[in-house]
């Protein structure tokens, strides 16, 4: 008889304003529509969005990220991507850079991956230059300068 294999999952949600390279990163082992509502929730307190500062976030169709029934903070907005264009969304090309440390690696546990994954989060976070070099496509709307 075959056995039943679980497998357990780390789900890593990244948001990053690609002009400036600043980021938010968390880690989590689901994925549901309420979760996704306290991600934003932390979000936009940790961005500063409000009322002084409007986000906005360009998203995938995924069924957690879209609405209706989400409940989104002040100082955000939700864009959402034509379906099948994840080479529009610049936070896809970050998977690559988080997966740099576990990439061939073997993990007796969970714990171990999670730990490493979380460091290296800490670590992107703190070099924008290269995540602004990964995400800030040329097409990417600038910030409007002064004349």
């Amino acid at each position: 008889a075959l056995g039943h294999h679980r497998y357990e999952w780390l789900y890593v949600t990244a948001f990053v304003a690609p002009a400036t390279g600043e980021s938010h990163w968390y880690v989590g082992n689901g994925v549901s529509k309420p979760l996704f509502e306290r991600l934003l929730a932390l979000f936009a307190r940790e961005a500063g969005a409000g009322p002084q500062r409007t986000i906005i976030l360009m998203l995938d169709g995924a069924g957690w990220h879209t609405e209706p029934g989400l409940r989104l903070p002040d100082g955000l907005r939700l864009v959402y991507l034509p379906p099948y264009t994840p080479e529009l969304q610049p936070a896809e090309h970050l998977w690559r850079l988080v997966d740099e440390p576990i990439v061939n690696q073997h993990f007796d546990r969970l714990t171990e991956i999670q730990d490493r994954i979380e460091q290296r989060c800490r670590d992107l976070e703190a070099q924008p230059d290269i995540l602004r070099a990964n995400t800030l496509f040329h097409w990417w709307p600038q910030p409007a300068r002064p004349n």
